[in-house]
């Protein structure tokens, strides 16, 4: 029942934050630099959204062993939201604070699971963040080349995580919350890619609704997954 009520409780909160994701998404595509002046749309919204989904997290989680780190989490995304949509070039300090939040989110998924419980879905992702970061090496900047491969670790060590997490819980009843969370990590893993591609590699037509589509999807599932987590 305290699902329930949360969820019902946050329902005005995700309207929002659809309402919000949506505008940054159009904003960026009718934006595309700081000389439109449809340029303020993208900046009011794209964090706005995520700072959405950070009350609802802190007004509906259910235990709050995982869903403080998951607000922490959502927090440090909220400032590399800003860093991001900057004029000039804030990547590093937006690379940081994701990388915190990918901190974060491993932290509350070992909260209730072992770290590396299933070593195959880890040795999968390991290669899968290898592969990625082989095809950027060659186009980034010497500077970046370290950060960037230090995130793309952790990027893959937290969506691992998800998806082992996902298969301890089977079968108990944070089942659901840990499905939710697993697709979170892996939509994740997507934007982030699709992110550094188009930055370092190639030019993405309609970047931003790739991009930013998977991105918010994969915040609105770790945030409902704190909601689900009060079954558990």
């Amino acid at each position: 029942m305290g699902t329930m009520h949360s969820t019902s409780r946050n329902t005005a909160l995700y309207w929002l934050f659809a309402m919000c994701a949506v505008l940054a998404i159009l904003g960026s595509l009718i934006a595309p630099d700081n000389t439109s002046p449809w340029r303020w749309l993208h900046y009011l919204t794209k964090p706005t959204a995520t700072l959405l989904l950070l009350v609802a997290v802190l007004r509906g989680m259910g235990s709050r062993a995982y869903g403080v780190p998951i607000a922490l989490g959502l927090a440090f995304a909220a400032a590399g939201d800003f860093f991001l949509m900057l004029p000039g070039d804030y990547f590093l300090a937006g690379l940081v604070c994701f990388l915190l939040t990918h901190c974060a989110y491993i932290w509350a998924l070992t909260r209730d699971s072992r770290f590396g419980g299933h070593v195959g879905i880890f040795a999968l992702f390991a290669v899968i963040a290898a592969a990625v970061f082989a095809g950027l090496w060659a186009h980034l900047p010497d500077p970046m080349r370290i950060p960037v491969a230090i995130y793309a670790l952790v990027l893959a060590a937290m969506a691992a995580q998800a998806l082992s997490r996902d298969r301890q819980l089977a079968g108990t009843p944070g089942q659901k919350a840990a499905r939710l969370a697993a697709l979170g990590g892996l939509f994740f893993m997507v934007s982030d890619t699709v992110l550094a591609y188009g930055r370092f590699r190639w030019n993405i037509p309609y970047n931003a609704i790739w991009v930013l589509g998977t991105y918010y999807a994969a915040q609105y599932l770790f945030a409902r997954s704190t909601e689900n987590d009060a079954e558990a």
